[in-house]
């Protein structure tokens, strides 16, 4: 869990004064690194001073970067796409979350299992040079099809495009991940560490990360869920439904593990977006 930082009074004072001198961001957030702040911490401090969003900050550090596209958030009740209705049955504002039932049909998730079956191998994370590597957090196995390798595929990614208005060569290929008992995905993020050395690698293919939709395949017996520990929420796998989840500017609130299946099995189907089109090789 990312741990709640204590901003003192004499810190606040300081921040506010600086730019009400005319200081913009970036020089606040140069002075704090000089000053040895963590990078990370200034960002969230600064933000939260200001009363600033992440993105906002981020965006005005970086003048460089062209804004990138971002998701359109699926409102409640129900989304109908070339009709196939989707019902959106939790709505969370921070992190910006949804469930999302009916997302897929039994048999497309049935489908999807027995393609992936004989491709599995054990799945990978991506390293803080921005390499995959083997990760004791991370014990399923897992593979990816590549965009629109197949029609199955095709359809999938054009239904996420037009739910989340965001067109399909934005995302990364479709990966599906097998869990068996004990199992498990440490907490985590999906978005990539500005300060991390392998940034600029992971994200000159494509930019930042923005949004994950985590299809379930499958219902497990019990576990398996997707549990998201900063704000207490823990989304049950059920074969069909998805949780999709936001994280502009690196949102700390979007936390979150595959829980371990307790008994059963647990198959589910990952969308990575990317605030640019997507040229790269897979990522984990």
């Amino acid at each position: 869990m990312h741990p709640r930082i204590t901003i003192s009074p004499e810190l606040r004072e300081w921040i506010l004064a600086t730019t009400r001198a005319g200081h913009g961001v970036p020089d606040v957030l140069r002075l704090m690194k000089e000053n040895g702040y963590d990078p990370r911490q200034s960002r969230s401090i600064v933000a939260e001073v200001l009363k600033l969003p992440l993105a906002a900050l981020l965006a005005s550090a970086d003048k460089t970067a062209p804004p990138g596209l971002r998701t359109k958030h699926p409102e409640a009740p129900d989304v109908t796409i070339d009709g196939h209705t989707i019902h959106v049955s939790l709505s969370v504002d921070t992190p910006m979350l949804r469930v999302l039932e009916g997302i897929l049909t039994e048999q497309e998730c049935i489908e999807l299992i027995e393609l992936a079956q004989p491709r599995l191998q054990r799945a990978l994370t991506v390293d803080s040079d921005g390499k995959n590597q083997v990760d004791h957090r991370r014990t399923s196995e897992g593979m990816f099809f590549t965009l629109n390798e197949l029609p199955l595929i095709g359809r999938i990614e054009q239904r996420l495009a037009a739910l989340l208005d965001v067109p399909v060569n934005h995302g990364e290929g479709l990966q599906i991940l097998h869990y068996l008992p004990g199992q498990e995905y440490e907490p985590h993020y999906d978005w990539f560490d500005p300060e991390l050395p392998g940034f600029g690698a992971v994200t000159a293919v494509g930019g930042q990360r923005i949004a994950s939709v985590v299809m379930y395949l499958n219902t497990p017996e019990q576990g398996g869920g997707t549990a998201f520990p900063e704000i207490g929420l823990t989304v049950t796998a059920r074969r069909g439904s998805a949780v999709y989840f936001a994280y502009e500017g690196g949102d700390h609130s979007s936390l979150h593990a595959g829980l371990s299946v307790l008994r059963g099995e647990k198959w589910i189907a990952t969308k990575w977006l990317r605030e640019r089109p997507y040229r790269g090789q897979r990522q984990a």
